[in-house]
């Protein structure tokens, strides 16, 4: 898969250029995908955490299983979160830094990302 930067400078702070129509996407699906917020409670427990588990999530957000595995499937889908580990029918879920590096980058919140990522969105930019 072709290796391409979402972002080469911020889009959101003053003065920022255009940005191409690709890396606008590939960023508003990142963004969109942190629209609930449920799955940015969950962003929040595995960033606390460093890998959580399914069966870790439905108690404390109140959710069923089904609802966090489609959350959870959804983080997955933008590149924010990936598989740590499977152990039997548990799946742990961890973050992706580059993907966090590059959504803090984006709002001017973070030094400039220093790796690719190599996500389908990407593939698209």
């Amino acid at each position: 898969m072709k290796k391409l930067r979402v972002l080469d400078q911020p889009c959101c702070v003053s003065g920022a250029p255009p940005l191409p129509e690709g890396s606008a996407r590939a960023l508003a699906e990142r963004f969109k995908a942190l629209s609930d917020p449920a799955r940015v409670s969950i962003v929040n427990r595995i960033a606390g955490d460093g890998e959580v588990c399914t069966c870790q999530l439905t108690g404390p957000l109140g959710l069923s299983q089904p609802t966090v595995s489609h959350h959870l499937r959804v983080l997955k889908e933008a590149g924010l979160i990936e598989v740590a580990r499977k152990r039997g029918t548990w799946t742990f879920y961890r973050l992706v830094p580059e993907s966090m590096e590059q959504l803090a980058f984006a709002i001017g919140g973070g030094p400039a990302p220093e790796r690719l990522l190599t996500t389908r969105e990407k593939a698209l930019a």
